[in-house]
């Protein structure tokens, strides 16, 4: 069994599998898509909101702005710890667009992966105040924690090999999402091992 590097940048990735059984290549590329656990934003609590969109769509449009998340962290941090974001738009005078560079994390790594995703628009004396808790999770229970826009895997011209090619939200590097990936597969498969164990 084999993994090599095909080719990578800091959007996507493509490694090359040799030897590995195709139920098990299949497995990792689903995890490498929905089953790595990277931060977003889970519950908002909206202290000011005059703008003219409803509570529920701010709340909604924060969930799905991608959020950086440490490679450490996915291994350190339970499932349970929470990470605040704030946003105060204060006073306007004018029309402007509030952008995902306001909002604040008390965290210095998990932040948006851009300062320049739109969150809202405001009219002149319309402003908005909120409170945002992210959380560790996985894309199996909601797609704003998908770690990978894509990961397919297409095979080569020789046999047992393929290439999976994984491109990223945005949250985690391409290859920290492959080795992630690894991991919990290895971890998926020895809980399976245990299962099988005590049922004998």
């Amino acid at each position: 069994m084999s993994l090599q590097i095909v080719n990578q940048d800091e959007q996507k990735i493509s490694v090359k599998l040799q030897g590995i059984p195709l139920q098990y290549a299949n497995a990792l590329r689903r995890i490498c898509l929905n089953g790595v656990p990277i931060f977003a934003i889970d519950t908002v609590d909206i202290l000011e909101n005059s703008s003219i969109i409803a509570d529920e769509g701010i709340a909604h449009r924060l969930g799905l702005i991608p959020l950086k998340t440490e490679f450490s962290s996915i291994e350190s941090k339970n499932e349970s710890d929470r990470i605040l974001l704030t946003l105060d738009s204060g006073n306007t005078d004018e029309t402007r667009t509030v952008f995902s560079d306001e909002l604040k994390s008390n965290d210095s790594f998990v932040k948006p992966i851009s300062d320049k995703i739109p969150i809202v628009t405001l009219a002149p004396d319309q402003k908005i105040r909120i409170e945002a808790h992210a959380k560790l999770g996985r894309g199996t229970e909601h797609a704003k924690w998908n770690s990978s826009n894509i990961a397919t895997l297409t095979d080569t011209n020789k046999d047992d090999e393929r290439i999976l090619t994984v491109e990223t939200t945005g949250a985690l590097e391409p290859k920290h999402i492959i080795l992630a990936g690894i991991n919990e597969l290895s971890s998926r498969l020895d809980s399976f091992k245990e299962i099988i164990s005590d049922l004998k």
